[in-house]
């Protein structure tokens, strides 16, 4: 079930009101709720109110609350990624699978075959941030994930915000995710994540990567497409560092 974020203050007695106008719209002509229905707001302590709706119209939505909870729907982990910019199609599926695996922040890198035009990639910043935002109400998610403005992949190995930065690379054939992280523990630092471009990354980048000693690691030998590499990178790292 899809849920929406409310204000503390749209809380009163036990009673959720909606009036705010683009969340009102989208719930009423969008999506079409009606009168008995159950709903799934979160604030942002992190509660989670499931309700009844009890009255709607144009201007204002109200909601008993049947129960509410602290919600679980978080990673555990401080992940990121940085992820070269695709084709839109390609790149929107990204952003979504990166934020329904929990991600904590979402960084589009501009790369030597990156097949999108720079220019391009700028302006789409604030689309990619609604894309995230709109996956979370999707997976429950109870924290938004920052998806940053564009940068140049090598602006973003050199930052010192993250504990480990590693690389997927279609050169490395040998050293898994597995043994890795077999000989690394991350569990409670920053990691950060890239994967590369429909085109793969360029020999010059491939330099800068052993240069700055980032470790290079494989997802195996299937070829897959770059928004599925991300994917699979993201929930490999989940797997390895999760003690559930």
């Amino acid at each position: 079930m899809p849920h929406f974020l409310i204000e503390k203050e749209n809380i009163e007695n036990n009673f959720i009101t909606v009036s705010e106008k683009e969340l009102l719209n989208h719930l009423v002509t969008v999506r079409r709720v009606k009168s008995g229905e159950n709903i799934l707001f979160f604030d942002k302590e992190k509660n989670e109110y499931l309700c009844k709706i009890n009255t709607v119209s144009k201007k204002e939505l109200k909601a008993e609350i049947i129960k509410y909870y602290k919600s679980q729907r978080e990673l555990k982990y401080n992940i990121s990624v940085g992820k070269c910019v695709l084709k839109s199609d390609a790149d929107f599926s990204a952003i979504q699978k990166a934020t329904e695996l929990g991600v904590k922040r979402i960084i589009p890198l501009i790369s030597d075959n990156c097949a999108v035009n720079p220019k391009i990639v700028c302006s789409k910043a604030e689309k990619f941030q609604k894309i995230a935002d709109e996956s979370v109400k999707q997976c429950e998610r109870i924290d938004f994930p920052i998806v940053e403005n564009p940068i140049k992949l090598d602006e973003v190995i050199k930052r010192k915000d993250f504990d480990l930065i590693i690389v997927f690379s279609e050169k490395e054939e040998n050293l898994t995710i597995k043994k890795f992280f077999s000989k690394n523990s991350y569990k409670e630092r920053t990691i950060l994540i890239i994967t590369g471009p429909e085109g793969g990354f360029s020999e010059r980048e491939f330099k800068l990567f052993e240069e700055n000693k980032i470790p290079q690691l494989t997802l195996g030998k299937l070829i897959m497409r770059a928004d599925t590499a991300l994917t699979a990178a993201i929930f490999g790292v989940i797997q390895e560092i999760s003690d559930e």
